[in-house]
């Protein structure tokens, strides 16, 4: 068994499509920094997509964008595996393996199902209205994701650790069953037991009206939209009645913490102190956010619209990182079915 193994992080990328600045900083440039340690692959969960997405138009479209939208933002598909989930058919088979070995009462403690059986209650309706079993066994679909590339590291937000905290749970009952080891660097090797990497300080970014940036609130700024449309959405962003003569704390404005994220430090000391000695209105200062913001998201516009011009190159490239996959894929498939018993 290989001991020198670099180890592995996966990150699941959803196909909700109009990627803005809030994803850029807060899930695009953290997750491709891994593949600077870790063997990285990620992917476009466009079957997990199913369960609130029933229009196939959208779906479609919105698989594209974000895989465009990816590339645009620096992922290299050369260094890296990049894939559809459902271009690989080996997930779908190790999801029914696992359900061999996932508990009822684990799938009703999921946070997904929970939240749609409380609002149920509240309304007066049967619990499980609505609810599709893609939905319920959501986190069995995750942990084959996960578990197929002996992932080591799972990215994810605070709010989504306990996707990966089953797909702990269940390798670690498949493996107590076979009597199986769940170290990459065991001869007796299982299913690797994946860990959430949750990282601190991942900006925070705010938006139009300055809480959390979110298609959900509509207050954010699109990721890829023209040099006219993005000076459109900053000059929209809510300010207070202060004067332009009156001094501003740079800290408590949102128009700041927005220009920290493109603007160089030197840069920052000197709207900074702008703010402090007063005599800048918000306008202008909306007016160097735009420059700073346009000076960095120009360049990845002009390529994901070259990207989008080009369908058959983008098939191209997530055809090629599938192929990757798959042949990590149908070894863990191999290994597997060895030790439950299918050859």
């Amino acid at each position: 068994m290989e001991t020198s193994r670099k180890k592995v992080s996966l990150t699941g990328v959803k196909p909700t499509g109009n990627l803005h600045i809030g994803n850029y900083f807060g899930a695009i440039k953290p997750a491709l920094e891994l593949a600077e340690t870790y063997d990285a692959r990620y992917f476009i969960a466009d079957y997990h997509a199913l369960n609130t997405i029933k229009d196939a138009a959208v779906l479609a479209a919105n698989i594209r964008e974000v895989a465009a939208g990816w590339l645009a933002g620096g992922l290299d598909a050369e260094k890296t595996i990049f894939y559809r989930q459902s271009s690989i058919p080996e997930t779908f088979e190790l999801a029914t393996l696992l359900m061999a070995f996932t508990s009822k009462g684990l799938m009703n403690r999921a946070h997904a199902y929970k939240a749609a059986a409380q609002a149920n209650t509240e309304k007066g309706a049967d619990p499980d209205a609505g609810v599709n079993m893609g939905l319920f066994t959501y986190p069995v679909l995750m942990a084959a994701d996960i578990l197929l590339f002996d992932s080591d590291v799972v990215p994810v937000g605070k709010d989504q650790t306990q996707h990966v905290e089953m797909a702990q749970d269940v390798a670690e009952a498949f493996n107590f069953n076979y009597g199986r080891d769940g170290s990459t660097n065991s001869n007796n090797l299982g299913l690797t037991i994946p860990t959430a990497l949750v990282r601190e300080n991942v900006a925070v970014v705010p938006g139009l009206d300055g809480r959390k940036m979110s298609k959900s609130y509509n207050n954010a700024i699109p990721l890829f939209c023209s040099e006219k449309q993005l000076r459109k959405f900053i000059m929209r962003i809510v300010t207070n009645s202060q004067g332009v003569e009156e001094p501003k704390k740079p800290e408590d404005s949102q128009i700041f913490l927005l220009y920290k994220l493109f603007a160089n430090a030197e840069e920052q000391a000197a709207l900074a102190s702008r703010y402090r000695a007063g005599g800048m209105g918000w306008g202008e200062a909306k007016e160097e956010l735009f420059r700073v913001t346009n000076r960095e998201l120009a360049p990845l516009r002009e390529r994901f619209n070259v990207i989008m011009e080009d369908p058959l190159r983008l098939d191209a490239i997530l055809a090629q990182g599938a192929e990757k996959a798959r042949a990590i894929a149908v070894k863990t498939l191999k290994r597997l079915r060895k030790i439950v018993g299918i050859q």
